[in-house]
């Protein structure tokens, strides 16, 4: 599955358990704030729970949100690995954090910024 656009993914968020995305991305959001694509792969890590492990995730995004936002959901790549360590750190504090983390339509802006900029970089290749 290949995400086309934020609605479509913004529609699997909601269909899944997200309240753990949510504070995971609050996490990364209270830790790195200028660094809106890790924030967002700890956002979209709950689509696993649909999708199936990272790797589906990761591909389903891979198109709509680049591939800095691939490499970190999947969990791989040289370029990212502290960064990865640290979307990990977040899921796991994530489990036992308890604070108002927003709600899913808080991130839809973000979202469309990653998506709109990836885009723009798709058409310069």
């Amino acid at each position: 599955m290949e995400l086309r656009s934020v609605e479509e993914l913004m529609d699997l968020l909601y269909a899944c358990r997200h309240l753990r995305a949510l504070r995971t991305a609050a996490l990364l959001r209270r830790g790195r704030p200028a660094d809106k694509e890790l924030q967002i792969a700890g956002l979209v890590q709950g689509i696993e729970d649909l999708l199936g492990p990272a790797d589906g995730a990761a591909h389903a995004v891979r198109h709509l949100l680049g591939e800095r936002v691939y490499h970190l959901v999947r969990g791989d790549g040289a370029a990212v690995r502290d960064d990865v360590l640290r979307l990990r750190q977040a899921h796991e504090e994530s489990r036992t954090a308890s604070f108002d983390a927003g709600v899913l339509e808080d991130w839809r802006t973000v979202l469309e910024l990653v998506a709109a900029r990836n885009s723009r970089l798709g058409a310069v290749d």
